[in-house]
């Protein structure tokens, strides 16, 4: 069972992202509050489920969070501002949408820019640990799956449907024979021809 909380007096927001080590697509960032009596013996990373349970949990946590959003940063911003950049802007625009106003923080990883004057937590392989950050994870991951399945619909050749953007050897096949798309972080090394570039997240 995963952690409730890290502190009990203050209202904390759990923030993760998704998509970071993808060659196309934009960023989503999650931000959740929970209540802190909430329990959900299902609830974990995203990573750790399947698709459906992923979305059965999406419907939970949006049903009894206290406050939710998700942030999202496009392919072009990402390759303006570099993609760990945008992955805290990505967090930061999710908790500018909050309808309640979190007293701390609590970030999946180990950085992370400040966001206003409120004190952070950064907690590695945290979606693992707390509730709150594995709500956000699977809000993140889900959110962004929707979108990249919208994608392919729009360039089928890539297999945004399976792949979600990331490096898979049909993706950089399919950039090799039809060249890159609008959605392509055009930054990230699409074709993985320079190992010493390959990007680990």
């Amino acid at each position: 069972m995963l952690l409730p909380y890290l502190n009990k007096d203050l209202i904390e927001a759990g923030c993760d992202e998704a998509g970071r080590g993808c060659l196309a697509g934009s960023v989503y960032a999650a931000a959740v509050i929970l209540p802190k009596d909430f329990k959900n013996e299902l609830l974990n990373d995203s990573k750790k489920l399947t698709e459906c349970q992923r979305y059965a949990l999406r419907e939970v946590v949006q049903r009894e969070a206290l406050a939710w959003a998700v942030g999202v940063v496009t392919p072009e911003e990402i390759d303006r501002i570099n993609i760990l950049n945008a992955s805290f802007l990505a967090m930061h625009r999710a908790l500018d949408q909050l309808s309640l106003r979190p007293q701390h923080l609590l970030i999946d990883g180990n950085r992370f820019k400040k966001y206003q004057d409120l004190p952070h937590t950064t907690v590695v392989k945290g979606d693992g640990k707390y509730l709150s950050i594995a709500a956000a994870s699977i809000l993140a991951k889900t959110y962004r799956d929707d979108y990249m399945n919208g994608l392919h619909e729009e360039y089928p050749f890539y297999d945004w449907s399976n792949n979600k953007g990331y490096p898979t050897k049909k993706h950089r096949a399919a950039i090799r024979e039809h060249g890159t798309t609008p959605y392509h972080r055009m930054t990230f090394n699409l074709l993985g021809e320079d190992p010493q570039l390959e990007l680990n997240f």
